[in-house]
């Protein structure tokens, strides 16, 4: 017998006449039926790695916690920071739910978040992402269409959560999408259209899979501009997906529904006055089917959490007090060029009372600063000044009546 035919695998013993394929190492050989083997053996532990890494994390990330975390970087809006707490913790306890035939399937718990511009939806939806350490896309409604027609389809929406995961769809699959602007494809009448309505209620028709969860064919680079390259298979089942939108008009939808309540006989004199300068705290289902809103969606997003408005107190905290606040920001930039930044109360004041006289919300904070600073962000590097105080009477100057009325129409 030749000596080629007495190597044998150092795995599992088998000759080389026994096996399709034996490759040789320094010294040892292993069979194509090992390789199969531990091939198997090494998927298997990543994927126990992976699941209970994520374990890992939700066990640190319990309601209170995930709330705290909200109260360092967002001021107010206790109670959509509950809900938003209370729906995240429970979407991520169902991603490790056994796969039991007795057990209870656990639903997703998607979100719909009503507020005005500017409240902070988006803000919200970030910096869960960031706590929870997982892939999160933005995604703007107003840009999708039916598919076929010119626009974007909605399976667009997973190509940016892919590339935001480095195209790892292991990663995507347990993502947050936030859906902003989802008023904007409400239905343009009460009734349904003869007409197509290809960015309303044809969109809505379009996300109701994807939100409930089913596997989708996603182009990683957009379908339209790369026609040539290979699908990727996405399960939407385990992403959590946020919508938001400003829902602007709602508000008298809210109040006719309460004023038909209060009229009748059980009506009740001592029943607690409607405040009437937040009408979205009494928002319901209901009043976002009436807005436009299919109710196949709005089953689909079993969640309903609303922002306040922000008044002079909120927006005056907003500006200096939560970890990356406007002015903590700019301090930073200036510190950058060995410039010591101070502001006094007075000018802060002003900032906040100007963004609720043009109604700029908290976006609109940035955007006063912006204009204020703006000449001595430029001028201060190339000098020898490395103090830089503002008062009032500076930010004044600098916010001229042109300069607010551009802020207003841009706002």
């Amino acid at each position: 017998m030749s000596k080629e035919e007495n190597l044998e695998c150092s795995f599992c013993g088998r000759k080389k006449a026994e096996t399709d394929l034996l490759i040789a190492g320094m010294d040892a050989h292993i069979c194509d039926k090992c390789i199969e083997q531990a091939h198997g053996i090494v998927e298997e532990e990543i994927t126990e790695a992976k699941s209970s890494t994520l374990s890992k994390d939700l066990t640190l990330k319990k309601p209170k916690e995930i709330k705290d975390f909200l109260d360092q970087y967002i001021i107010g809006q206790d109670e959509t920071k509950r809900s938003m707490a209370v729906a995240v913790y429970n979407h991520y306890k169902r991603l490790l739910q056994t796969k039991d035939e007795d057990e209870v399937e656990i639903e997703k718990s998607n979100i719909v978040l009503v507020g005005e511009t500017g409240t902070g939806k988006t803000l919200v939806a970030k910096t869960i992402a960031r706590m929870l350490n997982v892939p999160f896309s933005i995604v703007d409604a107003t840009v999708l269409t039916q598919a076929g027609y010119v626009g974007e389809d909605v399976e667009s929406i997973l190509s940016r959560l892919l590339q935001t995961a480095d195209y790892d769809v292991e990663k995507a699959q347990r993502g947050i999408v936030f859906i902003d602007e989802i008023d904007k494809i409400a239905r343009k009448g009460d009734n349904p259209s003869i007409t197509r309505d290809v960015s309303g209620e044809g969109v809505q028709q379009a996300l109701l899979k994807l939100l409930e969860g089913t596997v989708v064919n996603v182009a990683p680079k957009g379908g339209r501009k790369h026609p040539e390259q290979k699908f990727v298979e996405v399960d939407t089942k385990e992403i959590l997906f946020i919508a938001g939108g400003a829902f602007s008009g709602i508000e008298r939808i809210i109040s006719k529904r309460l004023n038909m309540q209060a009229v009748g006989y059980s009506a009740s004199i001592d029943e607690d006055q409607v405040d009437e300068e937040n009408l979205l705290q009494y928002i319901i289902p209901s009043d976002l089917k009436s807005f436009g809103l299919i109710p196949e969606i709005i089953g689909r997003l079993p969640v309903l959490s609303y922002m306040n408005p922000l008044d002079a107190k909120t927006l005056r905290a907003i500006l200096t007090e939560p970890k990356n606040s406007i002015i903590k920001q700019y301090s930073k930039l200036f510190t950058m060029d060995d410039v010591n930044f101070t502001i006094e109360e007075e000018a802060l004041n002003y900032i906040v009372a100007k963004a609720v006289e043009y109604k700029l919300g908290a976006r609109g904070l940035r955007s006063l600063c912006e204009a204020i600073f703006t000449d001595a962000m430029f001028d201060l590097p190339s000098s020898n000044d490395k103090e830089f105080n503002v008062t009032k009477a500076y930010a004044e100057l600098k916010l001229t009546k042109s300069a607010l009325k551009k802020l207003r129409a841009a706002s």
